[in-house]
């Protein structure tokens, strides 16, 4: 595992670097805006991470450890893949992400290309919670955890988006809380989620749009 790596600037683009690492090239993908600027000649110092592929080894590398945890929790969403969770961290600070969260606004990532309304939502749904131990400097305030009832709210909101009638959705959140749901959007979602399939196989359900 790479864990991070340090050396001059051999050559810059859009999005990405390549560092010299004892005589050889390096090619990382960085947050473009950021990291991208550098030119050759520049010492740079990033924290990475090397994503495995069948066909690939792709390393993605981030001036600061929080951007680096943000992405790790970024590619975990179901729909977000590496590509995607660089975007989202090129256009978007750890702690801008943190309060979009917070705020269960996914406006800030539907302005992401690749990033579509129903991955939106389930990033500030699958993220709620897991951001308020990262070091955010003065702004880490933002990831303070949301009210009960936003929460509810959010849940039921973003089970909408996937397509779910309203009704269905508040219901099947009320259902899942009477059952002992973990209080957190990500566990929440997944227990009404898991009730409204359950239903929807018993032909109890219905899902709008169907």
């Amino acid at each position: 595992m790479i864990a991070s790596i340090r050396g001059p600037v051999l050559a810059a683009g859009a999005g990405w670097v390549v560092v010299e690492l004892g005589g050889l090239g390096m090619r990382v993908e960085v947050p473009s805006g950021r990291v991208a600027q550098a030119v050759p000649g520049d010492v740079v110092r990033l924290h990475t991470s090397l994503v495995v592929r069948e066909d690939s080894l792709t390393l993605f590398g981030f001036s600061t450890e929080p951007e680096l945890a943000v992405f790790g929790h970024l590619i975990a969403v179901s729909g977000v893949g590496p590509r995607s969770a660089l975007g989202v961290l090129s256009a978007l600070t750890p702690s801008e992400i943190a309060g979009a969260v917070t705020n269960d606004d996914d406006k800030p990532f539907r302005k992401v290309s690749g990033i579509g309304p129903k991955t939106a939502k389930l990033i500030t749904l699958s993220l709620a919670g897991k951001l308020t131990e990262l070091d955010l400097g003065d702004d880490a305030s933002v990831a303070a955890v949301a009210p009960a009832d936003a929460l509810a709210d959010g849940v039921s909101q973003g089970l909408v988006g996937l397509g779910w009638g309203e009704s269905d959705a508040q219901q099947a959140v009320q259902d899942a809380r009477d059952a002992g749901a973990p209080e957190d959007s990500a566990g929440l979602l997944r227990a009404a989620l898991a009730l409204l399939q359950a239903s929807r196989s018993g032909g109890r359900g219905s899902r709008s749009g169907r």
